[in-house]
């Protein structure tokens, strides 16, 4: 590579990219800006089919490029682009994706995009069921929340998803991790090297200058797409149990319930005469958001951090939330609303932040505050650019310090080729 030349970054996407819709989107547009701004040259591919809210990723100078599963025409295509740096967008595109890579392009870096831990999720999701199934009326599920990390491990260490997805770590020369609890059970119960890992959070481009004044703005809001288990889960958990309990207090208010791709499950929960309104997509969630005086996200199970939280500080709307919810985004600051773990102890949470204008107003200073301190842009991308330098600068010591990621590599790698090569066989035209 010539010292004038860009560096070259290919990125290969589980999905075309919705950051109108989900926050995995958001957070995957946040990290391709911060190439841009350091003037890498960025292509775009994914195997799937593109969404109804997809991003336009050629009007921002980045490349569009569709691939297909178990085709070897991605050979010819990798080997033509020869990246300097691949990132993975979630540990599935490693595993379809990364042997290819490997053969075609031994020397490019190959960093693994998460989002959140699959693993845990799932992991937390079987916990809440459990308990359902055991407690199909409680009201306090504050058994959920109490895990250490290493309970969590152990919740996990057993199931084929855990050991995929942390494989996929471990063949990657770094790994960009949304969330500090899930760096720490990594370290500490899985025993990836840090080495391995790199914090990169939200990185929101711009910091609030003002926001809508309490009197201003009415009602409850909740957002997230329908499609991510956790946020159905809390829509249902709001229905059934935290906005009655809510009504009761404050009859005339409404919850507007917003959501990329909305099921007919979801519709039919809509009932005015309930103040429960499900709204579908929301053009502009910052818009919405700065109308409403709460954000409810009683979220039940989950991992990574929440951008419907770190909207509702970008708009300076108080937020109500788990511990789930809330966890790995305000370290040691006070959170910008209220935290709890029972249904009737969110909605007098809810109750108290909307009626007390003082408390409201110093929940929102705490979310401005949170921004400053851990969610600046201009923190955080010069950080990723310099680490993912380091390790293309080290690379090679990088990957023999990895021994167990270079021995996974090789099996791997050997088992995917032989099977994409009979898959391609058999689908070949006679």
């Amino acid at each position: 590579m010539s010292p004038t030349a860009a560096t070259k970054v290919l990125v290969i996407g589980y999905v075309w990219p919705e950051p109108r819709s989900s926050a995995a989107s958001g957070h995957l547009m946040q990290i391709l800006q911060v190439f841009l701004r350091q003037g890498w040259d960025v292509t775009f591919a994914s195997p799937a089919n593109a969404g109804e809210h997809k991003e336009d990723l050629t009007a921002l100078g980045i490349r569009e490029c569709p691939i297909e599963l178990n085709n070897s025409s991605f050979d010819r295509f990798v080997a033509a682009l020869a990246p300097d740096i691949v990132l993975f967008d979630q540990f599935m595109m490693e595993e379809q994706f990364g042997w290819r890579v490997e053969q075609q392009c031994p020397g490019a870096l190959r960093v693994l995009e998460t989002s959140d831990l699959q693993s845990l999720r799932h992991a937390r999701h079987q916990r809440l069921k459990e308990h359902l199934k055991a407690r199909a009326d409680s009201d306090d599920f504050s058994a959920l929340f109490a895990p250490a990390a290493a309970q969590e491990f152990a919740a996990m260490a057993d199931t084929d998803l855990a050991r995929r997805e942390i494989a996929a770590l471990y063949r990657c020369d770094l790994s960009l991790m949304i969330s500090e609890f899930e760096i720490e059970l990594l370290v500490k119960q899985f025993g990836l090297s840090p080495a391995l890992l790199h914090g990169c959070p939200l990185m929101p481009e711009q910091q609030p200058e003002a926001f809508v004044p309490f009197a201003e703005r009415a009602h409850f809001l909740s957002i997230g797409n329908f499609r991510h288990a956790p946020n159905w889960d809390a829509v249902l958990w709001m229905k059934n149990s935290v906005w009655p309990l809510i009504r009761q207090q404050l009859p005339g208010v409404q919850l507007h319930i917003y959501g990329a791709y909305t099921p007919p499950k979801a519709a039919a929960l809509h009932n005015p005469a309930q103040g429960f309104h499900v709204l579908n997509w929301a053009e502009d969630a910052l818009q919405v958001m700065s109308a409403a005086r709460i954000c409810l996200a009683p979220l039940r199970f989950g991992a990574g951090i929440k951008g419907k939280l770190l909207d509702a500080m970008l708009c300076g709307t108080p937020s109500v939330t788990t511990p789930v919810g809330a966890e790995a985004m305000h370290g040691e600051e006070p959170w910008p609303g209220a935290i709890a773990e029972s249904a009737s102890a969110l909605a007098a949470a809810a109750v108290r932040l909307y009626q007390d204008q003082a408390l409201w107003e110093a929940a929102q200073e705490h979310g401005r505050q949170l921004l400053v301190a851990r969610y600046r842009q201009q923190v955080h991308g010069p950080a990723l650019i310099q680490r993912l330098e380091q390790c293309r600068a080290n690379l090679a010591q990088l990957r023999r310090d990895n021994f167990t990621g270079g021995m996974l590599r090789h099996h791997h790698h050997k088992s995917t080729q032989y099977m994409a090569q009979w898959i391609e066989a058999k689908n070949r035209p006679a």
